[in-house]
């Protein structure tokens, strides 16, 4: 799948979020975000969903531009655009495989939604995702049970019950445990290797996006000031993206770049996405 995007720009009042973003992507890869909350990922990523509108621009999908769809068109898309977010959104209440058949809901007439009616198929093919992401067993639980790192594989399962061509992943690891983390992001990665599917997450730390991402695009103050393989992310590249003031410790070396605690803190003050 070929994504052109061509001097998206995204400005609220007089505040510019993303400013003339452009590149391509010219295969199915594994692409990681990074860059200081406010950067402008998290616009970014939902203009290409189509939940945020852009400013200015294009995003073409084999050539369409799907900053252009309305209506029934941009509701297709977003079938093909799978979203995952930090907080998991699913229904605490419902069981887990409901949760996971809740990615059909865009294909789905309102009768059968309301009354939550699922063809067997559709059941036997969300349980058969979960035993795919070692949570088959977890399918008749309320989604509330289950632990962070669970419940954000669960999210994972309902984006691929869409059958997407690419997936958008905001932040899915910020509020996990290091073992969760790691196990969501080699999820992750398994979907794009085995399915080919394009994977597009916004990440914390750069030591995540040099061990899973095929390619890593750094964004300052909605700019995009890097686009490289994860073995050029140096130690002056993640100044250049953070800032020269961030919060990296001296002994940071090219082999390990994560941001500190206090980076963490330093974030958490500015501007959200």
């Amino acid at each position: 799948m070929h994504i052109e995007v061509r001097g998206v720009t995204r400005r609220f009042g007089t505040a510019t979020a993303v400013d003339a973003l452009s590149f391509s992507i010219e295969r199915p890869a594994m692409i990681g975000i990074i860059g200081r909350s406010g950067a402008g990922k998290s616009t970014f990523l939902r203009m290409i969903n189509g939940m945020t509108e852009a400013s200015a621009g294009q995003i073409l999908v084999e050539g369409e531009d799907v900053l252009a769809l309305t209506g029934k068109a941009r509701r297709a898309w977003q079938s093909r655009c799978a979203m995952i977010f930090q907080q998991f959104n699913l229904v605490p209440r419902l069981d887990v495989v409901s949760n996971v058949l809740h990615g059909l809901l865009n294909r789905r007439p309102t009768l059968a939604t309301l009354f939550n009616l699922w063809s067997e198929a559709d059941i036997r093919r969300a349980i058969a995702i979960l035993d795919r992401l070692g949570l088959a067993e977890q399918a008749p639980k309320r989604a509330e049970a289950l632990s962070g790192g669970q419940q954000q594989r669960v999210a994972i399962a309902r984006a691929m019950m869409q059958e997407p061509q690419i997936i958008l992943a905001d932040e899915p690891i910020a509020s996990l445990d290091p073992m969760n983390a790691q196990i969501v992001m080699q999820t992750l990665r398994r979907i794009h290797d085995e399915d080919g599917r394009t994977v597009i997450a916004n990440l914390h730390t750069l030591d995540t996006a040099r061990r899973y991402c095929d390619r890593v695009i750094g964004m300052r103050a909605g700019r995009m000031v890097f686009d490289g393989t994860p073995d050029q992310l140096t130690l002056d590249v993640a100044r250049e993206i953070y800032g020269a003031d961030a919060s990296f410790s001296e002994a940071t070396t090219s082999t390990s770049l994560d941001v500190l605690p206090e980076g963490r803190r330093y974030e958490q003050a500015m501007l959200a996405d």
